[in-house]
């Protein structure tokens, strides 16, 4: 728990507007409870021992100030200025490393760094300083495109860790040609006159297609790629061994009617669903689980690959597995007429979606039916053919349930963002040639619901053990970031308490729904929020508006889930004293660490790859119009995001009109100086495709038509009740 603590006075205490304070309204601002603030202060005073906070006069609290020399992460900036991010956060920020200064430096390197003056800009002090040393490389490979230009060879790297060109002799030593995406290995690093230098040491095929595009992320992101022969072995070996019959101690459920609901592409089908009435007339809901933690045992060389993994990777068009296929898309997935092995959440409900009580249990299922989240809507919605009957009427109840249960959790405070994904429409190539957003109807909502209450149920049932596990926590956002939200949004016309509670996130939420601001406010609700992780520590779920909160639900795909299986295995097996013994052995930190990592880093890579197919179609485009959205302003320009692609495009200051632009920070818009035009967030705007650049996944955009009269925001008949309501 200290540490957790640590992480969230020190994010406080780097916050723009944190204003130094006594520990005990830090404390409150962080939202620490009275039966916390003991564990609290003990964390704070370890890191006033440590040097990493400081006293100062009247026992107000801030960082150590910057001084001397400083350890930090440098970050570039393509016109040859960065910054350093100290290692241990100082109470000026970061410092800039002015052109010239940066020595060989390249972004993500740690690096030692001369604080050398200061100067006040906009009423802040702010620090300058000359980068002294690299004490380690973020990297030395990076993948780029290989240039024939005419002073020789240059790879143009991917991204914006790298901006400029490597210098690269003997091409032809591994058949490289130009345009062909390559992995080029740092040999001397860059200068103030030099060009870094490197050796191509893979050749990843044409600049363009799919399945170079798709190595070139997979090396960039580090991602794993094939299972080494232990595994392989392993994994083969538990599907010849799986005899289903061989079920002794198993609850034999294979006669109930349990479907599975996915995505038409999935093939790892790890969670079903059964719904019944008990005795009484109480709705009796089945969770079941693929029991992967049968076929992978622990310490085992398929676990140690598992852990690494963290995850599987869903890029488009392509997974990478956290667990071989055999497993994955075999023995483990709940695939329709097949018995397999799962572990089984039973939980009564009461009318009011109240859960009576719960019950666990290994069980034996056969599923009755495979759906899409697409049938299963066209039958909720009476299109019923090819469904057998038992199904269309557990769909049903399972829905009416469904709907019960996310009344009772939205009245408790649960959150619920509309970010809407974007889905990919891809020829046989692997070409992108258009893109939509994906299937968002109700029966996502029905599973998600149920996933949400057998989470929870497992996470409450291993605290009342008092055993140690994995959670998936998200902590209370602090006082400021709640604060700054609430002027954020100000900027869309919306007024909210100074500090905003679940509740007035709720009423903003359901105000802007369907709005043309609605993605700009969601966005800005999500990024003032924290980050989930896994971790050990018992601090809740905030969005969820849950105390004990753990995944459960996908121990195919989540290392997490895995080890939450192996421990419910053990409560199953009255072995819970071992599960304590052996939890005590493990570092339940450090894996919440590197899961949590791997999560971040698939995310981005898919993210990123997402970014360049999309880029791609645009680059034939240019001119085309885009329905966008402001999502974000700057003193440099205006981004905007694509509603249909999910693409962010820049529209900078010049390409607004013929007017002096500037961006007033105070009101969050950029107005005209002469016309008093004004550009808020949220607000809608039709622009065209000026330029694509693939390796720095950059979209230039602007304006369709002239910018020349005042835009406002439309409001609908809801805004102005929040508003309203605000006032009231």
């Amino acid at each position: 728990m200290p540490e957790v603590y640590k992480e969230r006075i020190i994010k406080l205490l780097r916050h723009a507007d944190y204003e130094p304070q006594k520990l005990s309204q830090l404390a409150k601002a962080i939202g620490i409870s009275n039966e916390d603030y003991p564990q609290f202060k003990d964390a704070f005073e370890q890191l006033r021992q440590a040097g990493r906070v400081v006293i100062g006069t009247g026992n107000l609290i801030r960082l150590p100030p910057m001084s001397g020399q400083i350890i930090g992460k440098f970050r570039a900036n393509p016109k040859g200025f960065g910054f350093v991010i100290p290692l241990e956060p100082t109470s000026h920020g970061d410092l800039f490393i002015p052109p010239g200064a940066t020595s060989d430096a390249m972004t993500g390197d740690t690096v030692v760094a001369k604080v050398k003056s200061e100067d006040k800009r906009s009423g802040q002090m702010r620090f300058t300083g000359e980068i002294i040393q690299v004490i380690q490389r973020a990297q030395n490979r990076f993948v780029g495109t290989l240039l024939k230009h005419p002073e020789g060879w240059l790879v143009q790297p991917d991204g914006s860790a790298f901006f400029e060109p490597v210098s690269v002799d003997d091409v032809t030593a591994k058949g490289a040609k130009s345009k062909d995406k390559v992995v080029v290995e740092i040999l001397s690093y860059p200068t103030e006159k030099y060009l870094a230098r490197g050796v191509i040491i893979e050749v990843l095929g044409r600049q363009g297609q799919y399945e170079t595009e798709i190595k070139s992320i997979i090396v960039q992101y580090h991602l794993p790629n094939e299972f080494d022969a232990d595994c392989l072995r392993q994994a083969h070996q538990a599907a010849a061994e799986f005899k289903p019959e061989r079920n002794k101690g198993r609850e034999d459920i294979s006669g109930k009617v349990i479907i599975t609901i996915d995505p038409a592409d999935a093939k790892d089908f790890d969670d079903a669903i059964s719904l019944e009435r008990d005795s009484t007339g109480n709705w009796v809901l089945g969770v079941h689980i693929a029991d992967v933690s049968n076929f992978v045992t622990q310490n085992s060389s398929l676990d140690k690959e598992a852990q690494n993994r963290g995850n599987s990777t869903y890029l488009p068009g392509r997974t990478i597995p956290m667990l071989p296929e055999v497993l994955s898309n075999g023995i483990c997935s709940l695939q329709p007429g097949q018995k397999r092995f799962v572990k089984s959440v039973f939980l009564t409900y009461d009318r009011q979606g109240n859960i009576l009580s719960r019950r666990f249990a290994n069980s034996v299922m056969c599923s009755t039916q495979r759906l899409t989240y697409e049938q299963a809507d066209r039958t909720l919605k009476g299109h019923t053919k090819g469904i057998k009957k038992e199904v269309i009427e557990l769909l049903k109840n399972m829905e009416t349930l469904a709907r019960i249960i996310e009344n009772r959790r939205t009245k408790n405070g649960m959150l619920h963002l509309s970010l809407p994904e974007i889905e990919l429409v891809m020829d046989k190539s692997g070409r992108v040639v258009d893109a939509h957003p994906a299937d968002d109807s109700y029966p996502h909502t029905i599973i998600e619901m149920f996933m949400v209450e057998a989470n929870e149920a497992v996470a409450s049932l291993l605290d009342k053990l008092n055993v140690p596990f994995i959670r998936r926590i998200h902590p209370e956002p602090d006082a400021l970031s709640m604060k700054n939200m609430a002027l954020l949004v100000k900027a869309f016309g919306f007024n909210m308490p100074r500090t905003p509670d679940r509740k007035a996130i709720q009423n903003l939420l359901a105000a802007v729904e369907g709005a043309d601001c609605a993605l700009a406010v969601n966005l800005t609700v999500l990024r003032s929020l924290e980050k989930a992780q896994y971790a050990p520590q018992h601090i809740g779920h905030f969005a969820l508006a849950s105390t004990h909160y753990c995944h459960f639900t996908s121990p195919i795909r989540r290392y997490a889930d895995l080890l939450v299986h192996r421990v419910l295995q053990y409560h199953l097996q009255n072995r819970i004293d071992d599960a304590r013994k052996i939890a005590a052995g493990q570092d339940l930190v450090e894996t919440g660490k590197n899961i949590t990592f791997t999560e971040q880093r698939a995310e981005d890579a898919e993210k990123e790859l997402k970014t360049v197919l999309v880029l791609q179609m645009l680059s034939k485009k240019l001119g085309d119009e885009l329905d966008c959205v402001v999502t974000g302003l700057t003193n440099f320009g205006v981004f905007v995001q694509s509603r249909k692609l999910g693409i962010e495009g820049l529209i900078q200051m010049a390409d607004l009109g013929t007017d002096r632009w500037k961006y007033d920070m105070k009101s969050q818009c950029i107005i005209g100086q002469n016309t008093g035009l004004s550009i808020r967030l949220g607000q809608s705007m039709k622009v065209r495709i000026v330029s694509v650049n693939i390796p720095a996944r950059q979209l230039n955009v602007m304006p369709n038509e002239p910018l020349t009269g005042k835009i406002r925001q439309k409001e609908n008949r809801r805004t102005r009740k929040f508003k309203r309501k605000a006032k009231n």
